[in-house]
């Protein structure tokens, strides 16, 4: 029997730190939310836990109290701003950071026991190419890739497209720009990617948009507030509600794809046969 509905999964990740990689993820979520869509955040930063500082929630269990069978996805998971509902990480436990692959299967299996109640799943990834990138990024439809118009940015960005693509088989990867300057446009920052993958890769690299930059967004972290909240009439804002717009019109795969099939499997169709 078939879900009444297919769900979204989309992981947002970047090459290296300081990109705006967890600001993407949280006024993505928010945006598609404000468009009726029923949205779980999932922070997947494990160890470093910063979605839910982020927007200023304070959760009573944590993705390790899952993993150590506290309790279940059910009573993880947070009501976040604008419905969306966030899956924290917890912070500063270690045995978090170095999850084995089988711990990691059974954390994204947990989701099945929200699947008829959700839409789209954001993941918030960590950033490089840690286990918890790699499975992640396999696990889901679509992965996002916020790259800014730095050269350390770019290297990282394309180390990390070299080894899911070289290694296990991702070979489609949705760009998004961030932080880019008045008067400049994302585009030349998908070039310089581009002009590097295509000399040395066989993926397929596709342009998204780019997310201005913005002071709007300093204010917001200080008052841990998402932008997309606290500005929604800004260039930001709309910046987002492009970007989920986009979003929301990704198709969605009729079949799973690659070795670790979790999310399609589980969040697409309950059953086989």
């Amino acid at each position: 029997m078939e879900l009444a509905h297919s769900v979204q999964v989309v992981a947002v990740t970047s090459g290296k730190g300081g990109v705006g990689k967890t600001t993407v993820a949280v006024n993505l979520s928010l945006a598609l939310a404000s468009r009726g869509r029923r949205v779980v955040l999932l922070d997947g930063d494990l160890g470093l836990a910063g979605v839910d500082v982020a927007v200023g929630v304070i959760p009573r269990y944590t993705i390790a109290d899952l993993m150590e069978g506290r309790c279940a996805l059910s009573d993880v998971l947070v009501q976040g701003p604008g419905g969306v509902r966030i899956v924290p990480a917890s912070a500063g436990v270690e045995s978090m950071v170095n999850l084995s692959s089988t711990q990691h299967a059974g954390l994204i299996q947990a989701f099945n026991d929200i699947a008829d109640s959700l839409d789209v799943l954001v993941i918030d990834t960590a950033t490089g190419i840690g286990k918890s990138v790699i499975s992640f990024a396999r696990a889901s439809q679509e992965v996002l890739l916020v790259v800014c118009d730095e050269p350390a940015s770019i290297a990282d960005a394309y180390a990390l497209i070299r080894l899911l693509n070289r290694d296990y088989g991702i070979n489609r990867f949705r760009v998004l720009a961030n932080m880019v300057p008045e008067y400049q446009g994302g585009r030349s920052v998908f070039a310089k990617l581009t002009k590097i993958t295509d000399q040395f890769l066989d993926v397929s690299l596709q342009y998204v948009g780019a997310i201005p930059y913005d002071e709007c967004v300093r204010k917001s972290v200080q008052t841990q507030r998402a932008v997309y909240q606290s500005f929604p009439r800004s260039q930001i804002a709309k910046a987002f509600q492009s970007l989920a717009l986009r979003v929301d019109a990704w198709p969605l795969p009729g079949s799973p794809r690659g070795g670790l099939e979790f999310f399609i499997e589980q969040l697409i169709s309950n059953s086989r046969g």
